[in-house]
């Protein structure tokens, strides 16, 4: 019949969702009896388990940010964050003197100076290795032989004692007295004197079990924490210098004159020597 409405078709049930077997529960775990008395031991800090040559490593690297290559002894890597002039140890105390202000001694403040053997190490900034055969040159005195190198980019340097018993600290130790000898070394307020008032290298350090370790290096000038050490570091940047540190070019300037006296004198007092001895 016209106007009737379609009849509606027939629906068709949803499938029926299977149950979900319930999560059988899982027994508790006994609580364990507690022994009277008994005490876990508590675990050693790394610091406390280290030796002196980690608590070495630790301070170089992580209170003065300097880098260090494996390996026994440690060993600071140059090129990074500073440079070293290399003189020997008399050119390079009559060297400081020159520098310094008067009445100045080498163990004023300033840019860090370390010692080992009959060599002294000057830090300056990183990439003054390669300016000083130009420096040289530049200042005249490069056609004659100097005992004055540089260790740069890729070299290594010995790391030096630690300065005292506050560096130690810092790098986490339980204490000072595995770097005995370096604390009186670098702290003591005075230095053996010869003749007109040049300065004999600190006596030498010993281990943690007393013995004198023979060439060690140890600090005349620690670096110091606050600040940066790099912030004294001479510099060609650094026309005049400042206080702490002088510029690099008069730093080599007065390196080499004092390099070249101290060849001129070893060679006079050779054939004197010689005479003496016959």
């Amino acid at each position: 019949m016209v106007g009737t409405p379609p009849a509606a078709p027939a629906r068709i049930p949803a499938p029926a969702i299977p149950a979900v077997p319930a999560v059988p529960a899982v027994p508790a775990v006994p609580a364990v009896p507690a022994v009277p008395g008994s005490l876990v031991p508590v675990p050693r800090r790394p610091a406390e388990a280290a030796g002196p040559e980690a608590r070495v490593r630790r301070y170089y690297e992580s209170v003065l940010g300097w880098p260090t290559a494996p390996g026994t002894p440690v060993r600071l890597r140059t090129g990074v964050r500073f440079d070293v002039l290399d003189v020997p140890v008399q050119a390079g105390h009559a060297a400081l003197r020159r520098l310094g202000p008067p009445g100045a001694t080498p163990r004023r403040p300033g840019f860090p100076v370390a010692l080992r053997g009959g060599r002294m190490l000057l830090l300056v900034t990183a990439g003054g290795a390669e300016e000083l055969p130009g420096l040289l040159e530049w200042l005249e005195w490069g056609s004659l032989p100097l005992d004055l190198t540089a260790v740069g980019a890729g070299g290594l340097m010995e790391a030096p004692l630690l300065p005292a018993t506050g560096a130690t600290e810092a790098a986490g130790s339980a204490g000072a007295t595995d770097v005995a000898g370096s604390a009186d070394v670098a702290g003591s307020a005075d230095v053996g004197r010869v003749g007109r008032g040049s300065a004999l290298p600190p006596p030498r350090p010993r281990d943690h079990d007393g013995r004198a370790r023979r060439g060690a290096a140890v600090w005349l000038r620690p670096p110091e924490q606050e600040g940066g050490a790099e912030t004294s570091l001479p510099a060609l940047s650094a026309v005049g210098g400042t206080a702490a540190a002088p510029d690099l070019a008069r730093l080599v300037h007065t390196l080499a004159t004092e390099c070249h006296r101290f060849r001129l004198s070893s060679r006079c007092a050779s054939p004197r020597l010689a005479r003496a001895t016959r």
